[in-house]
């Protein structure tokens, strides 16, 4: 007895459904495994921020020092008054809008060079678990992102 044409075509269809069907699951559970390592990961993070103190040494009143003298922290602002000053006299506004860029430039990078991280003391159980937990989400994620087919 010989299969005909339908029942060929008919065969071949199933075929390619359970095929679709798993390849749908694959997705779906590489989308579940991303998310999933998302979560550890973002919690690991979590955990390793709640560890570290951030300090400044903005307010201990010299930042620079060049040879034995200090630069007083205020003398740090005079780049951008000098800005605003040129920016109200001069006829040609972008050399005061330039000095005022760089003054701010310069500020935010004063206070970016004087912040100290320092981490608290923790057990090895929580050390660990922050970053074992920062690391299993990484590597799920990374698998779920960078699998071939």
């Amino acid at each position: 007895m010989s299969k005909s044409k339908y029942d060929k075509e008919l065969e071949k269809a199933y075929k390619d459904l359970k095929e679709m069907n798993k390849e749908s699951k694959k997705a779906r559970n590489d989308l579940l495994n991303f998310f999933i390592g998302l979560l550890m990961f973002g919690g690991g993070l979590f955990l390793i921020f709640q560890n570290a103190q951030v300090t400044s040494t903005w307010g201990s009143g010299y930042f620079y020092h060049i040879g034995s003298w200090g630069v007083p922290n205020g003398l740090i602002l005079l780049p951008l008054i000098i800005g605003v000053i040129m920016l109200f006299m001069m006829d040609r506004k972008i050399f005061g809008w330039i000095v005022i860029a760089l003054g701010v430039i310069f500020i935010l990078l004063t206070i970016i060079m004087s912040v100290r991280i320092v981490w608290r003391t923790t057990s090895v159980y929580m050390f660990v678990l922050m970053f074992g937990l920062a690391a299993a989400g990484a590597g799920l994620m990374l698998r779920a992102l960078f699998r071939t087919k």
